[in-house]
């Protein structure tokens, strides 16, 4: 028989002396050694028992998985398109998870609702959408990708009047149905094209510019060919920070081309959006206030514990149009600007605004745009370091927080590889030009330039044992 805990107050309270456990293992050892799965799962004893551990033997289940884990706060984690911690956001992380709010209703979640709202309004206004104008609404979501299928569900309802109550069968007219993005974007556009009934099929991928960019020219040319062809183009997704250049795609010439064709324009800012907080970097996003949609990952580039995404778009209203439901057994008090739960893709859902909103009352504007301009900073010496040695290649300009390069004839994907079998550092590769390309990010301000100094001088460490090859593709990319 299930009987209550006697104190489950000091259960949680072994909580600060778990993360002790964690910051001190991953000070002692940046880069952990990857097991085997089949290993893994043995050695970690990760299968579920059939009686349980009691709540010491969870905590030391538990102990021994975080410590198996790659960590990605430390001197060298490159890998992703985030990394670092920033203590006040991981605080507030922690005591969400005690508190454990659901942001459906204010009944529920109270002042955790007004929070959000507040944050949300002071990203519109950085978006250009300021509510003071009338404009602006937006949600959180569990990721950019989920904020990029929002962005799209909303501009499909839009473009196709009868689609959320009678479906593409009937809204499309049997139309072949399209949509364009660039050779560069993130994957989950495509992804989200066949999630929300419009077909992998129907994404356009349109050529980019060396450094990465949409051409503009090759978009309209696109658009008018498929017009030609009998198909209804319905929207354009613009990216600003792709995954691997960094690249920013023109808004404002994007947004020509579909103001002349009359198509929903979202723009994917997951990875670029924060330099919407930089006056020295908001011009990579000149136009954004011409768009209908917006992404944008506080978890990448502004550093907080993932994840938390917002989606925002320029008319108000919209997110209730297009995913509020009636709910008498939740929506009982209030009106519906305080229960979130009649404009969010979700019902229950924890506050990913909340880790966002206390690291911004730490840091203000202003401190929020000196950061972004360090991890700019950073790329900027980076990039400086791998121009002037001769071992390197750089691949490309960087313009944001990626450098993408090569050691002069050594695989870049081995390199990467050796450097993680050798507990050194945890960085990927990407495609560029046709070429495997080593891809470092900076999204962590808490390192030094003696760090990526360091990292530099591994990497040639670990090419020098490496047999000579050539990065160039011998095959087309896929995806």
């Amino acid at each position: 028989m299930f009987e209550p805990h006697p104190d489950p107050d000091a259960v949680i309270r072994q909580a600060a002396d778990l993360v002790d456990s964690i910051l001190a293992a991953e000070r002692a050892e940046p880069v952990k050694p990857t097991p085997q799965p089949t290993d893994a799962i043995r050695e970690l004893k990760l299968a579920i028992p059939e009686q349980g551990l009691g709540d010491d033997g969870a905590i030391a289940a538990l102990r021994r998985v975080m410590l198996a884990t790659p960590p990605t706060a430390g001197p060298a984690f490159f890998n992703q398109l985030f990394g670092g911690r920033e203590p006040v956001a991981t605080v507030a992380e922690i005591a969400k998870a005690v508190v454990n709010s659901s942001m459906y209703t204010y009944k529920a979640a109270g002042v955790q609702v007004l929070l959000e709202q507040q944050l949300i309004d002071h990203m519109l206004g950085f978006a250009g959408w300021p509510k003071s104008k009338g404009l602006g609404d937006g949600l959180f979501t569990p990721g950019g990708s989920l904020s990029n299928m929002a962005g799209m569900i909303i501009g499909r309802n839009e473009t196709l009047e009868d689609a959320r109550e009678q479906g593409l069968s009937v809204a499309g007219g049997g139309d072949r149905l399209t949509l364009y993005v660039s050779e560069e974007s993130h994957y989950s556009v495509r992804k989200c094209a066949g999630m929300i009934g419009l077909g992998r099929d129907a994404v356009q991928f349109v050529e980019a510019d060396a450094r990465g960019r949409m051409i503009p020219a090759k978009l309209n040319e696109a658009i008018e060919r498929d017009i030609a062809d009998g198909a209804r183009p319905l929207m354009i997704v613009a990216t600003s920070g792709t995954t691997v250049m960094g690249a920013f795609d023109p808004i404002d010439s994007i947004a020509d081309v579909a103001e002349r064709h009359r198509l929903w324009l979202h723009v994917d800012g997951a990875f670029g959006g924060t330099s919407l907080l930089s006056p020295d970097h908001r011009h990579l996003m000149a136009g954004l206030d011409r768009a209908d949609s917006f992404t944008w990952d506080a978890h990448k580039m502004m550093g907080v514990p993932l994840v938390s995404s917002v989606c925002l778009t320029r008319e108000p209203g919209l997110t209730t149009k297009h995913f509020d439901e009636s709910a008498s057994y939740l929506f009982q008090q209030d009106s519906d600007d305080l229960n979130p739960g009649t404009r969010s893709i979700q019902c229950g859902r924890p506050n990913e605004a909340i880790k966002l909103w206390a690291l911004w009352q730490a840091l203000g504007d202003d401190g929020y745009a000196a950061r972004t301009n360090r991890l700019v900073e950073l790329a900027s010496y980076v990039a400086v370091r791998v121009r002037t040695d001769d071992d390197f290649v750089l691949s490309v300009e960087p313009e944001w927080a990626t450098v993408c390069f090569e050691l002069v004839g050594k695989p870049s994907d081995a390199i990467c590889e050796a450097l993680d079998d050798q507990q050194l550092a945890k960085l990927g590769f990407g495609i560029v030009k046709g070429r495997r390309v080593i891809r470092l990010v900076t999204v962590n301000p808490h390192l030094t330039e003696g760090d990526f100094d360091r990292l530099l001088a591994e990497i040639k460490h670990v090419g020098a044992d490496l047999p000579e090859a050539d990065n160039a593709l011998t095959e087309p990319a896929v995806g």
